[in-house]
């Protein structure tokens, strides 16, 4: 029997997606500062056990580990030649994650954000932008990914050019996540973006997915931002997303630590997804360990 395809999967009303990439990086000794998009050709095992160890943790997805491995982004570690063969690399890599773990896994495309602004805040014209996400998209398209997640984005302009870059390219699943910030009782970006942005730019551009990642909430407020998107995205065929931190960081000499453990993770998961949410994993601060509570407390 061949695999449901990742909108299929949608459909049937819950995706388990992986925890952080960054995390693991670290607690494997990467140094910081290093371009982690590069160690998919440098030191491609590394991220190889990290996607199986979430797999292993029952992911149905995980996210390539291409979050700066555009144009842009690339040209700061002097790599802006080497895009087709990172993103490339970065799907082989989690494609043989797959492989060994069996069963119906998919691969889905990570772009982030390029580091600058739009004009006139920044110096970035909109078609260079465009361009430089569906370099990246077609990159991670020809080696085989099963869909694209534009993740952590706080720009609302930025963030509609890399779902125009990928559009351009195929016609995969999208999905877009907004890292956001609690202000008073309210939720924004940095940038300012609202719930209310989000859902009204991206339900015209075709994606399939809507929600956030990342910010610097606590679990309650995670909750509380999911209730509100429940409420305002009732647009056919778009499922929410959520993939919170683990917890609020606490600033511990000098360096950002979560704290909250793995039951809890999954006792706030559990209610997230009653809140609405169908694609469900975590971010920063979230390891195999915090997904595999999630998902045992969701099979359940």
């Amino acid at each position: 029997m061949s695999k449901k395809t990742l909108k299929e999967k949608l459909s049937a009303g819950l995706l388990f997606v992986d925890g952080a990439m960054g995390t693991q990086l670290m607690a494997k000794g990467v140094e910081a500062g290093k371009c982690n998009d590069y160690l998919n050709i440098e030191s491609p095992k590394i991220i190889t056990d990290i996607h199986r160890s979430y797999y292993d943790a029952g992911s149905d997805a995980v996210y390539t580990n291409t979050f700066g491995a555009n144009g842009i982004t690339l040209a700061r570690h002097n790599l802006a030649d080497k895009v087709e063969e990172i993103n490339a690399a970065a799907v082989k890599n989690a494609k043989l994650a797959a492989q060994a773990a069996g069963g119906d896994r998919y691969v889905i495309g990570d772009i982030g954000p390029c580091g600058d602004f739009l004009q006139p805040l920044g110096s970035l014209e909109p078609r260079t932008l465009c361009d430089a996400y569906a370099r990246q998209a077609k990159a991670l398209y020809k080696a085989g990914v099963d869909g694209f997640v534009v993740e952590t984005f706080m720009a609302a302009d930025e963030a509609a050019e890399a779902v125009k870059g990928i559009k351009s390219v195929c016609d995969l699943p999208v999905f877009v996540s907004f890292a956001f910030d609690a202000t008073g009782s309210d939720f924004r970006t940095m940038m300012g973006a609202s719930v209310e942005m989000e859902i009204t730019i991206f339900k015209d551009l075709g994606v399939d997915a809507i929600g956030f990642n990342c910010g610097t909430l606590k679990m309650e407020q995670y909750l509380q931002l999911t209730e509100k998107f429940a409420k305002l995205l009732k647009v056919k065929n778009i499922v929410l997303l959520a993939k919170p931190n683990g917890g609020k960081p606490e600033l511990v000499g000098g360096n950002a630590v979560y704290k909250l453990q793995d039951k809890e993770f999954g006792d706030w998961i559990e209610k997230i997804h009653k809140a609405g949410a169908v694609i469900v994993g975590g971010c920063c601060g979230t390891s195999p360990s915090h997904i595999k509570a999630m998902t045992k407390k969701l099979k359940s």
